[in-house]
């Protein structure tokens, strides 16, 4: 009998949008997103963009923290983790967002549920705003975004898992292409729609939660 792993991407999948997003709407101008034009375009990687933005945060952490604490979640996450623990399912949390706001937010469900978090570790003091700090020793290092969900995944499936994936955007169309069940929304449904990688469409985790349902 087939066993399964779950690895999902966290900003604008378990989140409701990227934490970028949340921060630009609050804190920032055009001006402020010009990194961001120049990672879409190509001139400049992931992980180095998003730095060169959150470096102009400069408001007191505890603003911070209350702003990230109004982020919302997707109210079918708890029920997802639940019908994984009961049926042995491991999870995976992968993100090129950082731990400072993941923690923050799904923290207490990472301890209760045994959830492994693999992305890239964040800082912030005022003066110098959110720094994200790849794990340059992992083997999960990737240099354009700090993270390779790819590498996560190829190790799941190295262990005997059939690896269920669920993402969003850019960064999750390389694990997409290997995973052995896709679940995808917004951008990278529609790079898997263009690379014709089989994928099911979905909403929320409840659409993710009948599928175990049926395993």
């Amino acid at each position: 009998m087939a066993k399964f792993a779950l690895v999902t991407d966290f900003d604008g999948t378990i989140s409701d949008d990227d934490f970028f997003w949340h921060v630009a709407d609050r804190y920032f101008d055009a001006e402020a997103l010009k990194p961001w034009s120049e990672y879409l375009a190509g001139r400049m990687n992931h992980i180095d963009a998003l730095n060169a933005i959150f470096a102009r945060i400069h408001v007191p952490e505890e603003e911070l923290l209350a702003f990230i604490d109004t982020i919302h979640l997707d109210a079918s996450f708890t029920k997802l983790l639940d019908i994984c623990r009961k049926k042995e399912i491991p999870v995976a949390v992968v993100s090129a967002g950082c731990d400072y706001y993941i923690q923050r937010l799904i923290g207490k469900k990472i301890s209760e549920y045994n959830i492994r978090l693999i992305t890239n570790h964040g800082i912030y003091n005022r003066q110098d705003g959110l720094k994200m700090i790849p794990p340059y020793d992992s083997t999960y290092y990737d240099k354009a975004v700090g993270i390779s969900k790819a590498a996560v995944v190829r190790e799941l499936q190295k262990q005997g898992y059939e690896v269920i994936y669920a993402g969003d955007g850019p960064p999750d169309v390389e694990p997409a292409k290997i995973a052995d069940v896709v679940f995808a929304k917004k951008t990278l449904l529609e790079r898997c729609r263009e690379l014709g990688i089989k994928t099911h469409k979905f909403d929320s985790f409840q659409d993710i939660v009948h599928y175990l349902e049926d395993l």
